[in-house]
């Protein structure tokens, strides 16, 4: 598939985007080497052989999801810099003007 420069124009228009014309050159080159590279891997046998997901099969690695005790607002806060109340407590992340 041979992708113009006219298609590289059209998909910069609707994304908004404010292409040079090198730029618009450059993109259409390297989107051009894309597709023939995938245009290459459609050329391949792959009769016989399953879609899937990953290369792997993939166990899930997570951990059961187990209630048991949590700390309490003691434990948790025992080693906080500084606390208000029940809280950590931390600096502002937005400085107010006047």
């Amino acid at each position: 598939m041979k992708i113009t420069r006219e298609v590289v124009e059209y998909v910069a228009h609707l994304g908004r985007l404010d292409l040079e014309s090198h730029e618009v050159d450059l993109y259409t080159n390297q989107l051009d080497r894309i597709l023939e590279y995938i245009d290459k891997l459609n050329t391949l046998n792959t009769e016989g052989i399953e879609p899937t997901g990953h290369a792997m099969i993939a166990q899930c690695l997570l951990r059961e999801d187990v209630v048991k005790d949590s700390f309490n607002v003691e434990e948790s806060l025992r080693n906080a810099p500084e606390r208000k109340g029940n809280f950590f407590k931390v600096p502002p992340i937005i400085e107010l003007e006047g």
